[in-house]
């Protein structure tokens, strides 16, 4: 259609026209423009999502760094506690060894006495050696319970 023929009407139409195209274009940048914001907060928001994925693995390898240096000064206080009740052990043990000499000694001494010695004085080792048995029991219980 040409200008001249135009009607009322038609020019209603075209200005219609045009400000629907008017309308879609900003529209249309209005789409634009909120696609960009959201695209904008999406990239900030997957940002900070690395980040803290970032800080997350951190702090879990310093935790699980602390815990194992945790175990291991248990572990190492565990077998310092074993050593040393293993020494305790052997001192105990030689104790009583050196406590049965001891009674194994008085015993013969008794043995010697009964046939010379009055029979108070040889009750009186034998007194002795028991006492000493129940020393040399007495560190066994000692030992037995460690």
């Amino acid at each position: 259609m040409s200008t001249e023929t135009e009607t009322p009407g038609t020019r209603d139409l075209d200005i219609q026209v045009e400000e629907a195209e008017q309308r879609l274009r900003e529209a249309t940048e209005a789409a634009k423009e909120a696609e960009r914001r959201t695209r904008a907060e999406l990239d900030a928001l997957e940002e900070r999502l690395e980040a803290e994925r970032v800080r997350a693995a951190d702090e879990l390898e310093r935790q699980r760094r602390a815990h194992e240096e945790a175990l291991k000064g248990e572990r190492e206080a565990k077998q310092q506690a074993i050593a040393s009740a293993e020494s305790r052990l052997a001192e105990i043990e030689a104790q009583t060894a050196a406590a049965e000499e001891r009674v194994a000694a008085a015993e013969r001494r008794a043995a010697e006495a009964e046939g010379g010695i009055e029979e108070v004085s040889a009750r009186a080792r034998e007194r002795a050696a028991a006492w000493l048995r129940g020393q040399v029991e007495a560190i066994r219980r000692e030992a037995g319970r460690r």
